[in-house]
């Protein structure tokens, strides 16, 4: 009892002072409104985290929909909202055939398919991005980025458009990866493009990682199998501000931006390596050991300590103090705590009110830890009507919500105990993570966007 009031004085502490942080930081535009956006998949403060969200509990086909939409062709990018607009991006099979097509697919081709999952392209895609309504799901604008034969192949359960879109006051910047980043202002006139080259992704499982966008900057990390880098770029106008080769393989892990001590910097995790650059600069400011293969979870941050995971052929978990990070950090004491059991593959971690949640590779069992000392809170423990997931968990009003591959989302109390408070299960399946604002609940299917609140 007694460590629990402790931990419970010490996590509404971290909540006021999380808060004060936060509003102190948001731009003009939001302080302008009475909701704050989501500028980008984790979030507006890259954890997962709404502050003045308040979406509902409960929810079905026939209760609390506002509206419902569906979305041509596929992708499990996350939903971005600045405004009154909720921006979608997908990628439609035309239907059209390509020479290369018949080229490529052979006996090796068809073997690797069987054997890892992967599936390689047989028509020309149509990369798109969609600007909708928040209050009515109408389409305000559509473009088309570009429209071409994929270069290689996808995971069997990926899509052509699994990055998500970045946004501000100013523009949204849509990310397909070896198609390009391409910059619209909010009325959908194309302010500028770029082309990086194309990724070689491992075993042909497809692209996923997002950019991140801090003030006028934007970052992409190329990590693949062929010369990775990670590079950041004028927003305005896409010009290079600096770029730094990596000695890593494919990563499906996006950056994290987060500023420490006046200084910004960009948080990368991987396998060879974990590594901070100077958002500035692209100096590198420390790193250390590297994740498990497959990095795919995006590293978190909260009070001066980044969260750092991977889950694939083994587990690993590092907690890094910026404060005490320079140079090599291995074996120092910038590393807070570590762990190697039920971390998460593909979904990326939470962190709210000091509390740290982990799902169990893709499936529905989650852990709760103390985000400062690693102590366990709860779990691993199950969650009723969840059995696998893709999407990462998100926060709002004292609630997480966890939504599944085969259409159930969890709403669970967050808190020292697990305490579900509603299973809600719709007609689609669910591997975008979730997008919040306001009232509002935003969950992007295979086949529709669902935007939710109380009816």
């Amino acid at each position: 009892m007694e460590r629990n009031n402790s931990m419970t004085f010490r996590v509404g502490l971290l909540l006021l002072i999380s808060v004060t942080v936060f509003a102190s930081t948001v731009t003009n535009a939001q302080e302008a409104t009475q909701d704050v956006f989501w500028p980008q998949w984790r979030g507006p403060l890259a954890n997962g985290v709404m502050p003045s969200g308040d979406p509902p509990v409960n929810w079905s086909e026939q209760q609390n929909i506002r509206w419902k939409v569906q979305i041509p062709g596929n992708g499990s990018a996350s939903p971005v909202i600045w405004g009154e607009k909720v921006f979608v991006l997908t990628a439609v099979e035309t239907g059209e055939a390509s020479e290369q097509a018949a080229t490529r697919e052979g006996f090796f081709s068809s073997l690797r398919r069987r054997i890892v999952g992967a599936t390689v392209p047989t028509e020309v895609v149509r990369f798109m991005v969609l600007a909708l309504a928040r209050s009515d799901g109408r389409v305000l604008w559509q473009r088309v980025a570009t429209e071409e034969f994929p270069h290689e192949g996808k995971h069997q359960t990926g899509t052509w458009a699994s990055p998500s879109a970045v946004a501000d006051e100013e523009q949204i910047c849509a990310f397909f990866g070896s198609r390009g980043l391409y910059c619209y202002d909010h009325e959908g006139q194309l302010l500028w493009e770029r082309d990086f080259g194309d990724l070689t992704i491992r075993l042909g499982f497809g692209e996923g990682a997002s950019p991140a966008l801090y003030g006028d900057t934007i970052v992409v990390n190329w990590d693949h199998q062929g010369q990775s880098f990670i590079t950041a770029l004028d927003k305005r106008t896409g010009q290079e501000r600096w770029l730094v080769e990596r000695d890593e393989a494919t990563s499906w892990s996006s950056p994290l931006i987060v500023e420490h001590a006046g200084r910004a910097q960009v948080v990368t995790s991987a396998t060879n390596r974990v590594r901070s650059y100077d958002l500035a600069t692209g100096e590198l400011v420390w790193d250390g050991e590297g994740v498990t293969m497959n990095a795919i979870p995006t590293p978190v941050a909260d009070q001066g300590i980044v969260f750092l995971t991977s889950g694939y052929r083994g587990s690993r978990l590092i907690a890094v103090r910026l404060a005490d990070a320079k140079g090599d950090i291995n074996k120092t004491e910038a590393i807070v705590w570590s762990l190697d059991r039920d971390t998460p593959y593909v979904p990326s971690p939470l962190i709210h009110d000091g509390i740290l949640y982990l799902l169990k590779s893709n499936s529905g069992v989650l852990s709760a830890y103390d985000a400062e000392t690693g102590q366990v809170v709860y779990g691993p423990e199950r969650l009723p009507g969840i059995k696998n997931v893709y999407a990462s968990p998100v926060a709002a009003a004292g609630r997480i919500y966890i939504p599944s591959r085969e259409g159930a989302t969890s709403v669970i109390q967050a808190g020292l105990n697990l305490n579900v408070l509603s299973v809600n299960t719709l007609q689609d399946n669910f591997d975008a993570s979730p997008a919040l604002a306001g009232k509002e609940l935003y969950l992007r299917g295979q086949k529709f966007l669902y935007c939710i609140a109380e009816n």
